[in-house]
């Protein structure tokens, strides 16, 4: 059995499509298969248009979130629900093909592999998104303990030994192509283009995409905590050789009269110090989200060929 989980939000306009191409694709490696789609808290008529497919096709599963709660949490919620031997994920927005996964099914049998991760060659997006992306992979690649994750999304599929490992990992703040990577395993790559979107309006807006960025780079790297070590030391450098020119221009009686120099200082000093405490604030943050226990997200319905219940 296989199974494909797609986080929804506010995609009306696409679910129609994305429930035929999504069938289409998976009957040709089995018809034994289910699609979680997870309704993110969406605000639309998604959630109707869902139930109304689960009734023509009970294969075709909804599960719906009490509210919105992220990307990453729509995710882990559909992943938890999966029966599959064989588990992908896919976004909604159509972007990453289904007609693939026969292919990255295909690799991940015949090459005996754990999991299998669609990797982008070509992005046909706007070049500003472009940009940011590419920025980054850039950054997460050099400075994270995690290589191979360069131009690797959600898009991939697994069995059903990686998902165990994968669900044990339990933390709030969730970037899943890392933590995909982390829990090692045989994994292996189908290359392809990432078209744009045909339909509708993209729901990762820049602003999230840097907050998933900083997720991940908090949750994999130490760049952070490095910045304000390489910087305090720079600044250390610089400050001992502008005393010193300061205590040689004094005795030479060359100083510059005036107080605009230690203003400078004082503001540059001031600004580092700010820096590095949102810095450990965002530490802080992170670990007291995680000491509190709360749940990654909270289920309202779940509609499913055996039952359909409320939470």
């Amino acid at each position: 059995m296989i199974s494909l989980v797609i986080p929804i939000y506010n995609e009306e306009l696409l679910i129609e499509k994305l429930f035929y191409r999504c069938t289409q694709a998976l009957s040709t490696i089995t018809e034994d298969f289910e699609i979680i789609c997870v309704d993110d808290g969406s605000q639309d008529r998604s959630l109707e248009i869902l139930k109304s497919f689960h009734k023509k096709d009970t294969r075709f599963k909804v599960l719906v979130l009490s509210r919105n709660f992220g990307h990453q949490a729509a995710y882990t919620a559909g992943l938890q629900h999966a029966k599959g031997e064989y588990i992908a994920m896919m976004d909604g927005d159509l972007q990453d093909p289904p007609e693939l996964l026969a292919s990255m099914h295909q690799k991940l049998l015949s090459e005996q592999l754990d999991i299998v991760h669609g990797k982008r060659q070509k992005r046909k997006e706007q070049w500003g998104k472009k940009a940011l992306i590419k920025l980054f992979h850039f950054v997460f690649k050099r400075f994270s303990q995690i290589s191979d994750v360069n131009d690797v999304g959600n898009f991939s599929i697994m069995n059903r030994k990686a998902l165990n490992a994968f669900l044990s990992l339990t933390e709030k703040n969730r970037y899943l192509p890392g933590l995909r990577f982390f829990i090692g395993f045989t994994q292996g790559f189908v290359y392809y283009d990432r078209e744009d979107r045909q339909d509708g309006e993209a729901k990762m807006s820049t602003l999230k995409l840097i907050n998933l960025a900083l997720d991940a780079i908090f949750s994999f790297s130490d760049l952070p905590i490095k910045i304000c070590l390489y910087t305090g030391l720079i600044g250390m450098i610089l400050f001992f050789f502008a005393g010193l020119y300061t205590l040689i221009s004094k005795i030479i009686g060359i100083a510059i009269i005036g107080w605009s120099s230690i203003l400078l200082s004082l503001y540059f000093l001031g600004s580092i110090q700010l820096l590095f405490m949102g810095i450990l604030g965002e530490y802080v943050f992170r670990i007291y989200k995680e000491t509190q226990q709360r749940p990654i997200f909270i289920v309202k319905e779940f509609y499913s060929e055996e039952r359909n219940y409320n939470n």
